[in-house]
């Protein structure tokens, strides 16, 4: 293996260790990040206990990772907000609160497809008696 090759496959090494150490600081760091965290293992014991179809999941999985990529997105904008302007800034906090709408929209569309996905499960089983 060439010189640059090798760098190359050390970068992309250096960079997912970069990647997970990130979300490392997610989970320490973010109360709101753990929170989707345990909604999201809430959600796939509900997909596995209902069975739910193949595409179902797919949507379910799709919806999850949107909600970590918002989550960890806000995350940075604040951080970036905090270290630029330390201080009180009334720009500074319209970009936080919709750095933060972005996550709420993100989870308000995820948990309306939950709903659209789980209510016709949980109906069934209703009806059944379990």
């Amino acid at each position: 293996m060439d010189s640059k090759r090798k760098q190359a496959k050390t970068s992309q090494i250096k960079s997912f260790g970069a990647a997970f150490r990130g979300i490392f600081v997610l989970l320490r760091n973010e109360r709101n990040f753990r929170f989707h965290l345990f909604a999201a293992v809430i959600v796939l014991l509900c997909c596995y206990f209902f069975n739910v179809e193949k595409s179902e999941w797919l949507v379910v999985l799709l919806l999850i990772g949107l909600v970590f990529c918002m989550e960890a997105l806000n995350t940075a904008i604040e951080y970036i907000c905090d270290l630029v302007s330390p201080e009180y800034h009334p720009m500074v906090k319209n970009i936080k609160d919709i750095s933060a709408a972005g996550v709420l929209l993100a989870a308000i569309i995820a948990a309306i497809a939950g709903c659209v996905i789980f209510i016709p499960y949980i109906m069934a089983m209703i009806h059944v008696g379990f």
